[in-house]
């Protein structure tokens, strides 16, 4: 089974336009964690100190896709299917959502009409939803992408609908700005370990505090989240 696709977000000191943008809207969005924001980056080494927590939730991006011919039966089959994975969600502990620009945001069950496109099949038309898990304390990655594809299999499909997973398994950070101040507190305390250790007269110097959250996976259900800061030693 293939691990999330993840990369490390580096700490750098100089930040792209856009993860400052992403930063911006941290405190309230669910965001997608993956390397697509590190293009723009020039990789350095991360902190030594950093936040470890398990990710919110893990998700996929599934495919609905009908080519039944006829199109009004072929877009009633399609909202049939659609209306199925809504109905088996909860009770499979799974959300619907919808992926833009790596930011999840509330699937609009009244608006199913809306995700319905032509595929570039003839006869063929299509609806993409991103599926979530909640991470569980007890979640091992096979658990959590097993209740997935467990709810993918299981949901019914009307006449020639397939529910097709598209996308790979990625996990999300809810709000990551929401963990700054422990954070802080983390490098406030190593701070004064360091400098008790050069001996009497010796301070430390912290700069780039008030730079964006970032995070990288620390393992296949965990994120370790940090501020990318500076620190020097003075007397």
């Amino acid at each position: 089974m293939k691990f999330p696709t993840l990369a490390v977000l580096a700490a750098s000191l100089v930040l792209a336009d856009g993860a400052v943008a992403v930063a911006q809207d941290a405190d309230v969005s669910e965001i997608v964690v993956t390397g697509s924001r590190m293009q723009d980056y020039e990789p350095t080494m991360t902190p030594y100190v950093s936040l470890k927590r398990r990710a919110d939730n893990l998700i996929t991006t599934v495919k609905v896709v009908c080519d039944t011919r006829d199109p009004v039966q072929r877009k009633a089959e399609l909202t049939a299917t659609l209306k199925a994975l809504i109905k088996s969600a909860a009770a499979a502990g799974i959300e619907l959502g919808i992926e833009d620009e790596d930011i999840v945001g509330k699937f609009d069950a009244g608006d199913l009409n809306g995700l319905i496109n032509p595929d570039t099949k003839p006869d063929t038309s299509y609806a993409l939803v991103t599926l979530k898990t909640r991470v569980l304390p007890t979640d091992t990655l096979e658990s959590a992408t097993g209740r997935i594809e467990s709810f993918i299999e299981k949901t019914p499909k009307t006449g020639r609908t397939e529910v097709l997973q598209v996308g790979d398994w990625n996990l999300t950070l809810i709000g990551p700005e929401r963990y700054r101040a422990e954070f802080i507190g983390l490098v406030s305390a190593d701070a004064k370990k360091t400098a008790a250790a050069f001996g009497e007269g010796y301070t430390v110097r912290i700069e780039g505090l008030t730079l964006p959250m970032t995070w990288y996976q620390s393992g296949p259900l965990e994120l370790a989240l940090y501020i990318p800061y500076k620190q020097t030693i003075d007397r």
